[in-house]
């Protein structure tokens, strides 16, 4: 993983910020698999989980190298676009499949997400939304900092008149466990800029999202 190969936000200074910037990316160290590995298998282990069991033998292989793909982006550059043509509406990208680690019981929580902004000067090459997002939530989270983070990197980046991100997402550490609420999803937004401060703005890119908030 390389979380140099996109811009944090904190090298930037956002126009027309509404709330205080977050600051750094939080992205995790680079991952030791064979350490990680032999983590998984002191942890099996201690659960009684019997290892010496011939489909069990490479269980703790396994795990490591699915928690390292979970917290692990592909590396991205960022591409804008000058707004030669003037283009004065929102831009929303719908249902981009998000999936993260809950950092407080490394269980996924997974969803979808609605990102949408009112460009400036500059506009994105759209893929770069769904890679944006993956970038953020590749790594333990809590989805309400990843909604603000995602929204902050895109304000800081490209200094557009708003910014937009609804995330809906469903988390496995309250369905599988603990209230054990099956279905049960959580929504989160955080709007920037005009979206924010306009209430027609705000409710059109909300009703572009299908957001029912």
């Amino acid at each position: 993983m390389n979380p140099a190969s996109v811009s944090p936000a904190s090298e930037h200074e956002p126009r027309n910020r509404s709330r205080p910037v977050w600051r750094g990316t939080g992205a995790v160290a680079e991952p030791d698999l064979e350490r990680a590995t032999d983590g998984a298998r002191i942890l099996l282990e201690a659960l009684g989980i019997d290892l010496e069991n011939e489909s069990l033998a490479r269980t703790p292989e396994r795990m490591a190298a699915s928690l390292v793909e979970l917290i692990s982006p592909r590396p991205f550059q960022m591409t804008t676009f000058p707004n030669d043509g003037g283009y004065d509406e929102l831009i929303v990208a719908r249902s981009i499949p998000v999936r993260s680690l809950c950092e407080h019981h490394m269980l996924p929580f997974v969803g979808t997400a609605h990102i949408g902004y009112l460009p400036g000067e500059r506009i994105l090459g759209l893929s770069k939304l769904a890679r944006v997002l993956e970038h953020f939530s590749s790594r333990p989270q809590v989805q309400e900092r990843l909604t603000v983070q995602v929204a902050n990197w895109l304000d800081a980046q490209l200094g557009p008149v708003g910014v937009g991100v609804v995330i809906e997402a469903e988390h496995l550490c309250m369905t599988l466990r603990g209230v054990q609420a099956p279905g049960t999803t959580t929504i989160t937004s955080s709007l920037l800029g005009v979206l924010r401060d306009d209430s027609r703005t705000r409710a059109e890119f909300l009703a572009l999202t299908h957001s029912q908030r």
